[in-house]
């Protein structure tokens, strides 16, 4: 596909919004991806620059598209058809005088959690149906003053909180791969526009994988940004104010059908919130490290300690590998850190002493869990005996920490975890008094392995 369509080409692509309503649904995402309908973001804006196509032209072959495709797939479920003409005609206006933004006359969608003036916010809840903002995100404001055009808001699932995409307002969001299937969640409206070919640019959040695990269901890419690097001011449930907020583990990122549109979409949002940090400091992101793929080291994991993968999985993890070397990259099957994966126990753990304290834990594999200890009272995990642990204790899965490589006894572990405040209760002690855990400890698997 060339990369400088003609304007012919283009038109020609746009009209054929009306014979795509004709294929079938399943048909719908795959139906020629070199069509203009699945153009990047970035070829679209230079299109727009060039004079190749018009705002206007693209909005209503966008909105064409989710009339002629969306009764089916459900994506677009908030509307604003009206004032995106009327946008995108300022924005040819703009063209036509020579300015330059970052997004200007570019349609594209935004998740329904999202504050737009005038427009509904629900979060998937009926009982804020009839709620509408009066103020734009601060993120939609960021987009629109670089020229976006909103056509409208995605689907979600209720409150966010789920991996599919369905609430009691706006019913179910459809896969445009396959109707039977889900796209994922809670981005899952933006996901599946994105794979229907009705806009180039969404935007999102994450706090579990509502970002990526859509793009993974539907093929689409996505970025889950650094904590507090998009202001959420406007994202937040309906009804609250739109007041500067720091994150706890929510982010908000973009979505798109290639990577270099992430980064052109993140750009433009990136921050401080004004309203809370002021202008005291300016945000450079950093420049990627390699020019090319050949400069960059791949770590591939295609196996995963408690689960088996299924044989799909590896073999398209396998063939990403393959034609990442092809490409130059260095291809790494095992990390470098100091928990090593399916290693067994190989002598006993060292004993503190006073010139020779006991290591480190393995921190990084360390995550917090709300879970209660069913999973520990479920482990056999021997207690005083400075023996290697068995499978069904604390060596779990062949699970071990410490730089030396030997496996973890349970009298070893309560001594690693006092020293980092970490506290789990031993079930097959009489004599424990600590607090049931609420800590996963993957590296020794003392507790769930969620």
């Amino acid at each position: 596909m060339r990369a400088d369509p003609s304007r012919r080409e283009l038109m020609a692509g746009i009209g054929a919004v009306a014979a795509s309503a004709a294929l079938p649904v399943r048909a719908i995402a795959a139906e020629a991806s070199s069509a203009q309908a699945y153009r990047s973001a970035g070829e679209l804006v230079k299109a727009l620059v060039d004079r190749k196509v018009s705002s206007r032209e693209l909005v209503d072959a966008a909105i064409g598209r989710i009339e002629a495709l969306d009764g089916k797939i459900n994506a677009v479920v908030v509307r604003d058809f009206d004032r995106a003409r009327t946008a995108a005609d300022a924005a040819d206006a703009a063209l036509a005088k020579g300015q330059r933004r970052p997004l200007l006359g570019l349609p594209m969608t935004v998740k329904e959690q999202f504050n737009i003036a005038g427009l509904p916010t629900t979060w998937g809840d009926p009982k804020f149906k009839d709620w509408k903002a009066e103020v734009d995100a601060l993120a939609v404001q960021r987009l629109k003053a670089a020229g976006a055009i909103i056509l409208g808001k995605t689907n979600v699932p209720i409150n966010l909180r789920d991996w599919q995409s369905y609430n009691e307002v706006y019913g179910t969001t459809n896969n445009p791969w396959d109707l039977s299937r889900s796209p994922g969640g809670s981005s899952g409206g933006g996901a599946a526009a994105l794979a229907a070919g009705f806009v180039p640019l969404e935007f999102g959040s994450d706090i579990g994988g509502s970002l990526r695990a859509p793009a993974h269901f539907c093929g689409v890419f996505s970025h889950k940004p650094s904590l507090d690097l998009v202001p959420q001011r406007g994202a937040g449930p309906p009804k609250t104010p739109a007041n500067p907020v720091r994150g706890d583990l929510a982010v908000i990122g973009p979505m798109a059908r290639s990577a270099a549109d992430l980064a052109l979409a993140l750009d433009v949002v990136a921050g401080p919130d004004e309203l809370s940090e002021g202008i005291g400091y300016r945000l450079a992101l950093p420049s990627p490290r390699h020019e090319g793929l050949a400069g960059f080291r791949v770590l591939v994991i295609d196996k995963h300690p408690l689960c088996p993968t299924e044989a799909s999985i590896t073999a398209a993890l396998d063939g990403l590998a393959e034609r990442l070397g092809k490409s130059g990259c260095t291809i790494l099957r095992e990390s470098a850190s100091c928990c090593r994966r399916f290693s067994a126990p190989t002598s006993r753990p060292r004993r503190a002493s006073a010139s020779r304290p006991p290591p480190r834990p393995c921190l990084p594999m360390i995550r917090a869990s709300w879970r209660n200890s069913s999973a520990v009272r479920q482990s056999a995990i021997p207690t005083g005996s400075g023996r290697a642990a068995s499978a069904g204790g604390c060596g779990r899965a062949g699970w071990h920490c410490s730089r030396t490589s030997t496996s973890c006894s349970a009298r070893r572990c309560r001594r690693l975890l006092s020293r980092t405040t970490i506290r789990h209760n031993s079930p097959a002690s009489s004599t424990s008094t600590a607090p049931r855990c609420r800590t996963t400890i993957r590296a020794c698997g003392l507790g769930p392995q969620s």
